[in-house]
């Protein structure tokens, strides 16, 4: 057995056993392969041990990778996305996990409206309001979700959030419970165009704290592909 085939049974077996911890079923938890910087073959080997979800943080990867993978791969765009990049994208990402601000939302929209798109977003909110992330504060997001429901080509699915890196996981339960909650508070206000299906939460340090809060998507790299080494596509 592969390296990575080994991980990702490694990494699905966990995401099971928190999924029993919280009386959820493992089918409401999607796990995304975060490929960044690894080359195809890797990505190739992950596919054949059952991965169709893949996540990218640059647009330059997707585009590079994008035709190499069978056509049953679906790609989430997971890093910071600028916004002269959003035509390049939007063709080939199912998810947009990471819309941080009016302006891209607003980007999206028109360029999926050019292309005659629908585009399905994720807002990203900075929960812990680190100076070093993107994303929405609590307190702004939902004047901000009311503002992009009223787009034609552009659909909010959810919420995804990166939680500050800790040694310890437990610290960031109270993240994750605070992301859940308002995807909750946000669901029960049935605003057109808008639902909360998707919480995008956790990482290869934390998403088994992640799945117990409530995750319905996690980001796990180094726990499939190993560290990462930059420079490789």
């Amino acid at each position: 057995m592969s390296e990575i085939k080994e991980n990702l049974e490694i990494v699905r077996e966990r995401i099971r056993a928190a999924c029993r911890r919280a009386g959820r079923d493992e089918s409401e938890v999607t796990l995304i392969a975060v490929s960044k910087t690894k080359p195809v073959p890797m990505l190739m080997e992950a596919y054949e041990a059952g991965a169709r979800e893949f996540g990218e943080n640059k647009v330059q990867e997707i585009l590079a990778k994008h035709s190499n993978l069978p056509g049953d791969t679906r790609w989430h765009m997971i890093g910071h996305l600028q916004r002269n990049k959003v035509h390049q994208v939007l063709e080939k990402a199912a998810l947009i996990h990471s819309v941080d601000s009016l302006r891209l939302a607003e980007q999206i929209e028109a360029e999926a409206a050019k292309k005659g798109l629908e585009a399905q977003i994720l807002l990203e909110i900075n929960v812990a309001k680190e100076e070093s992330k993107y994303g929405f504060f609590m307190e702004e997001a939902e004047e901000a979700i009311r503002h992009i429901s009223q787009f034609s080509h552009v659909h909010i699915r959810g919420l995804m959030t990166i939680a500050p890196f800790v040694e310890n996981p437990e610290e960031n339960r109270t993240i994750f419970k605070k992301l859940y909650q308002f995807a909750v508070d946000i669901g029960r206000k049935n605003i057109d165009n808008v639902t909360m299906d998707v919480l995008s939460m956790g990482m290869t340090g934390d998403y088994e704290v992640a799945v117990e809060e409530g995750a319905t998507m996690v980001r796990v790299g180094t726990g499939i592909f190993g560290e990462r080494h930059y420079g490789a596509v």
